[in-house]
């Protein structure tokens, strides 16, 4: 499984990481040290933890949730890209497809069709399309 920052994306500004960013985080959420450093700081003040009783699109314009919509697609595929390491993971470690489908609440065949595939070879889906522009 791959854990070098490079082309990780953090899953609270939408930054991508190179050989010198550095991310906290797991199960495919990420922060980067900028957004650890900003919420510390919103987080550590009554004052300023304000800002978060209310949602943050909120104050955003249209133009600017419409920016935000790309980054939150690559985030979510970034948490399919981990689910599929994770899935190559167990199956190397032997467990079968029953297993992990058990646990996520889905048939062994829904498993295997999602990830029984290398992540290079699994199909594009349309929302991936869509998120890169593509129709």
């Amino acid at each position: 499984m791959e854990f070098g920052p490079d082309g990780k994306i953090c899953s609270f500004c939408g930054v991508i990481g190179t050989s010198r960013t550095k991310f906290a985080g797991g199960l495919g959420a990420l922060i980067c040290t900028d957004c650890v450093d900003k919420y510390h700081a919103i987080l550590s003040s009554p004052s300023t933890r304000r800002k978060l009783e209310r949602p943050w699109w909120d104050v955003m314009s249209d133009e600017e949730m419409l920016e935000t919509l790309p980054k939150i697609a690559r985030t979510a595929e970034q948490v399919d890209d981990f689910m599929h390491e994770w899935v190559q993971v167990l199956r190397s470690r032997k467990l079968s497809y029953n297993d992990i489908g058990r646990v996520l609440g889905v048939s062994r065949q829904a498993v295997w069709e999602r990830f029984s595939r290398p992540l290079k070879e699994a199909p594009v889906d349309q929302a991936k399309s869509s998120a890169n522009g593509s129709s």
